[in-house]
């Protein structure tokens, strides 16, 4: 069942921007890792299939905000999840940051001109949000709109997103101009040392987590047709989204937290069943394209969520798509990993970057739920004309 019906207020992209830490970790020095955190478990059979499982990811590097070097090493304990948060409400606020900066001064609009936010993270759980710390940082106004967003994981960017449009199009049906600053940060290192202990201890259950997933953070700004400022361009006209959960799927994925940190579980079921459900969903937002039924998925550029090489290979067989239509994704799992909530939104950006491309663009991304979220778009090539309310 769609929530909206198609959207017809005009909705844009005006900003759009990424920050990943200047640590990068390779494939290879993740392995030097474990061997210097655990020498003693390096032989087991768990270690040595998660070594195995990093060399078949196809991920090259990742940015991580610590490279587990100095007096971490020296600790046989992780990280107490106090400690975790503290870490995260400092460098990963500062990730954000950064990102907010750059969107906004794409978008062209000043901190005092935003009217609401939106942040998403699955990786802090300190009150008050992130976000509070994030906006205070770029000196927003107090009364500005906030909501966060926890609990959607690897769908979180555009759940903030479809959380973002929902509000600027409610805006323009009061006749007030809506310009949302969309901010999504994840530090998933900060929980590497207690899924590697838990590696290491047959009584406790195995992840794959700790060589996927990286630590970035993403910003956009959307804007109605009122918000929109005169001689910017924007990215991306927003066209329809929808969301759903996928029934009979609630234990296929979680991140818990346990004393020692958050903990990922995967079931071995979530790519088959993250890629049965885009065309159904897809078929919820097609007529928002404006086309006919000769209209196909391979007509389309798409931005899809990098969560494992399983996914991307298993959705480009099942949409027919070509490889230079999921270009974005590939480049972006293979350079950087998958890096949770953010990394949707580093497709976008990544994508929007790779040439001319197709007009129109889908994005999808899944979560815990399991849940996937869809977005129709088209980029924009020409500026819009702003409908003048002096």
């Amino acid at each position: 069942m769609k929530t909206q019906s198609p959207n017809r207020t005009p909705l844009y992209i005006t900003g759009l921007a990424t920050q990943y830490p200047s640590n990068i970790v390779s494939s290879e020095g993740f392995e030097d890792i474990v061997k210097r955190l655990y020498p003693k478990h390096i032989g087991s059979t768990r270690i040595q299939k998660l070594i195995a499982v990093n060399k078949l990811t196809g991920i090259s590097s990742r940015p991580l905000v610590s490279n587990f070097s100095g007096d971490e090493t020296t600790c046989s304990s992780p990280p107490p999840i106090d400690e975790i948060s503290r870490t995260f409400r400092e460098i990963g606020v500062d990730l954000a940051v950064s990102a907010c900066k750059k969107a906004l001064l794409e978008a062209q609009i000043s901190a005092s001109e935003v009217t609401h936010t939106v942040a998403v993270t699955c990786t802090d759980t300190g009150n008050p949000g992130y976000d509070i710390l994030v906006t205070g940082k770029l000196d927003l106004d107090p009364e500005v709109d906030r909501t966060l967003l926890h609990g959607v994981g690897c769908a979180g960017g555009l759940a903030a997103l479809r959380t973002a449009a929902n509000m600027a199009a409610g805006a323009a049906q009061r006749g007030i101009p809506a310009r949302v600053l969309v901010f999504a940060c994840e530090l998933c290192s900060l929980y590497t040392r207690c899924e590697l202990q838990s590696a290491c201890d047959d009584n406790k259950e195995f992840s794959i987590g700790p060589v996927l997933f990286s630590d970035a953070a993403a910003a956009l700004v959307v804007c109605n047709e009122l918000g929109l400022e005169r001689g910017v361009r924007p990215v991306f006209e927003l066209l329809d989204w929808n969301s759903a959960i996928l029934p009979g799927t609630l234990a296929s994925m979680s991140y818990l937290v346990e004393p020692d940190g958050y903990h990922l579980r995967l079931s071995k079921c979530v790519p088959e069943n993250c890629v049965g459900a885009i065309m159904p969903m897809y078929k919820t937002l097609e007529s928002s394209f404006g086309y006919g039924d000769d209209f196909k998925t391979s007509d389309c550029d798409w931005a899809m969520h990098p969560g494992g090489i399983a996914i991307l290979r298993g959705a480009q067989q099942a949409l027919n798509l070509f490889q230079d239509q999921l270009r974005a994704s590939f480049d972006i799992y293979q350079s950087y990993g998958n890096s949770s909530s953010p990394t949707i939104l580093i497709v976008l950006d990544r994508l929007r970057n790779m040439g001319y491309g197709r007009d129109r663009v889908i994005a999808t991304s899944f979560g815990p739920g399991l849940r996937i979220e869809m977005f129709t778009m088209k980029r924009c090539r020409s500026k819009p004309n702003r409908r003048l309310t002096e």
